[in-house]
Formats: structure tokens, C-alpha cells, sequence
């Protein structure tokens, strides 16, 4: 894969993670809680994280690239996320992370079939396997804490 056409993919895929620190930062001005605006801020140095990640993997060589298979709980397959207003509880702002991590791991899936470079496909499916990881966490954060406690 072209040096440039790699480093277009990860600047967009870092952009996207600094959009997500920002969202998770300016929700934090809307919660009354301080355990609320914790788990925020935690989401918000998850996000600065994968940023992180996202840096290692532009100095890393594309064909060392390891994608695993991750397991998908389809919690966030059948929620719908209500338009986010007043005071977030804890289940909206888990229902907030997995649909956007949902949302990121399907465009880079999506993105990752339709190329036709197998190096840039590659570097999408790890992406999205990323992307997978994290939907996975805020399931069973949901799973764990939402469904079984009612």
C-alpha cells in the first residue's frame, strides 16, 4: 500500500477518535453526577487511547497486522437510541458508546469490502476489529449492569 494512501486512512480514523473525545468530553456538561460524569470521563481517555493505538499502527508494517476474531454480543443490534436530551442515565450513556462504536466498526467493515487493495482492506478490518473490540466492552458493561439488574 502507498505510504500516503496508509496515512490518509489513519489520519480519518484518528479524526474520528478525536471526535469521539470531544463528544465524551461535552457530555460531561450535561450530567449532574459526578459518577456519571466519571464513567464520561473515562470514555473520553478510552477514546484519547485508541488514538494511541491508531499512532503505534502508523509505524507499524501492514503485513504484521494481526485482526482477531471478537466476539459480538448484538446488544446494540437491537436497542434504539433515543435522541439525547435532559439529564443522561447510565443505561443512555452506555446505549451513547455502544451504537457509536457499532456505527465505527461497520464503516470500516464496510469500507474494508469494498477495496480492492489488499493492504488497504486489511488495515479496515483491523479497524473495524478495533471498533468490535471496544462495541464489546459497553455490551457487557450493558449486559452486566443494565439487563441483569432490570
Amino acid at each position: 500500500m502507498e505510504d500516503n494512501k496508509f496515512s490518509i486512512i489513519i489520519d480519518h480514523a484518528i479524526e474520528r477518535e478525536n471526535e469521539a473525545v470531544r463528544f465524551y468530553h461535552n457530555l460531561q456538561e450535561s450530567v449532574h453526577f459526578t459518577e456519571k460524569r466519571n464513567l464520561l470521563h473515562d470514555l473520553e481517555n478510552m477514546e484519547r487511547g485508541h488514538v494511541t493505538v491508531l499512532e503505534r499502527l502508523r509505524r507499524q508494517d501492514i503485513g504484521t497486522i494481526e485482526i482477531p476474531e471478537v466476539q459480538d454480543l448484538h446488544i446494540s443490534d437491537y436497542i434504539v437510541q433515543e435522541e439525547l436530551s435532559g439529564e443522561l442515565s447510565y443505561q443512555d450513556i452506555l446505549i451513547v458508546a455502544m451504537k457509536r462504536e457499532e456505527s465505527s466498526h461497520r464503516l470500516y467493515r464496510d469500507l474494508a469490502e469494498k477495496s480492492g487493495d489488499a493492504s488497504v482492506k486489511k488495515l479496515f478490518m483491523k479497524l473495524a476489529s478495533e471498533e468490535a473490540k471496544h462495541k464489546l466492552l459497553f455490551e457487557k458493561m450493558y449486559d452486566d449492569e443494565v439487563l441483569t439488574q432490570g
